[in-house]
Order: C-alpha cells, then sequence, then structure tokens
C-alpha cells in the first residue's frame, strides 16, 4: 500500500482552535487552559486517506511525537536519511519519534488512541516493546503553521523514560541515533522546526 492510501486520523481546523481562538505556534502545555481546550476537540477525530490530507489545511493530522530520555538524563536525538519518507525533512535532526496516528478499533476513549498509536510507533521506530513504554506521559501539543509542512500537521507530545539499552535504531535507512545532554544543546538551527520548539520551550 501506498502511503497516501494510509487512513489516518484528521481534525477539521475549525473544531481544533475553535475558529482560530485557540491557534498558537510552538509548543502548548497540556496542563494550560488552551491545552485543555485543543485536547477536548481531539475525540471529535476523522479517518481520512493521507494522500487527500498532505496539501489540505482544512484539517490538521494528528501526529504522535515521543521524546526518549535515558537513565543518564540525555535525550534521543535522530537524523532522518535520504532513505525516509518525507523528503522536506531529510538531513534534518529531531527529538520527537513518533508518525501519523490512525484509527484504533475498540479504543473507548481518545487517551487510548493516541497511546497505542505513539506505542506502536516506538516500536517500529526505535523497537522499544509495549511492556517498556507504560510511563508514556503526553505533556502537550506542538503546532507550527509557518512552513506548509507544520500547516497541515498538529504534534501530540510525549515523554518516557527509558534505559538506553531498550533503543535502537530499527530503519537505519531513514534513521540515525545518539544520545545527547539536552544542557549541551545550543544552536537549533540543525532541527527541525518542532524540535527546535521545544527544545526553546523546555530549556
Amino acid at each position: 500500500m501506498s502511503k497516501f492510501d494510509e487512513m489516518i486520523t484528521v481534525v477539521p481546523r475549525t473544531i481544533l482552535f475553535n475558529n482560530e481562538k485557540n491557534q498558537f505556534n510552538g509548543f502548548l502545555d497540556k496542563n494550560s487552559a488552551k491545552g485543555q481546550e485543543v485536547f477536548d476537540t481531539l475525540s471529535k477525530y476523522e479517518i481520512k486517506r493521507r494522500g487527500d490530507m498532505e496539501e489540505d489545511p482544512t484539517y490538521k493530522q494528528l501526529i504522535s511525537y515521543c521524546i526518549l530520555e535515558n537513565e543518564h538524563d540525555e535525550i534521543l536525538v535522530y537524523e532522518r536519511l535520504s532513505g525516509g519518507g518525507e523528503s522536506r525533512l531529510h538531513g534534518q535532526s529531531s527529538i520527537g519519534v513518533g508518525g501519523h496516528m490512525n484509527d484504533v478499533l475498540g479504543a473507548e476513549s481518545i487517551n487510548e488512541v493516541l497511546r497505542i498509536n505513539a506505542q506502536r510507533e516506538l516500536e517500529e521506530e526505535v523497537g522499544l516493546p509495549d511492556h517498556k513504554s507504560q510511563n508514556l506521559a503526553y505533556i502537550g501539543f506542538i503546532n507550527d503553521d509557518t512552513n506548509e509542512v507544520g500547516e497541515v500537521h498538529l504534534g501530540v507530545v510525549f515523554k518516557i523514560k527509558v534505559s538506553s539499552i531498550d533503543v535502537e535504531a530499527k530503519e537505519t535507512d531513514t534513521l540515525r541515533i545518539k544520545w545527547v545532554d539536552q544542557s549541551k544543546i545550543d544552536n537549533y538551527d540543525e532541527f527541525e522546526t518542532w524540535s527546535s520548539l521545544i527544545l526553546e520551550a523546555l530549556q
């Protein structure tokens, strides 16, 4: 199946941002009033064909975005190589492991949909099995309407503490990973927009 035929979760922008009253750029903490209002709209998600959504800014595609921290308080940084799917992000570094979300049959809440999708991506991308990702913590959202990739995506941001021996790049043709002391990152130019915005917010 072509990636464009994948059926993904999206939320109409007018609902998500309450007719732009809750629009934001950057990282939005889950505990803020606006963050809680945006979260409450996620249960109104729809399922659409990815190819139809990639250039349709009237919908936001939900993307899981997991920040991994190891036992030495280092964060996982990876570089997207040319074998990866999103050509617009090749050569850039990222701190978020994740991807598009799919419907979860039988899910009883939006929390379950978000968690199952995030856990699946962690297993696919860095080999972290389900039983090692139970401490996944939702921390907020990331949005950037200033570029064509960001305009059609909304990141649902998670943080998870892991043992570095449990993590490896499963798709070595698309990702190269390393552990980095966050306090030593002083130049965000090499990072994709979402990562640089989160790094600035969490400093």
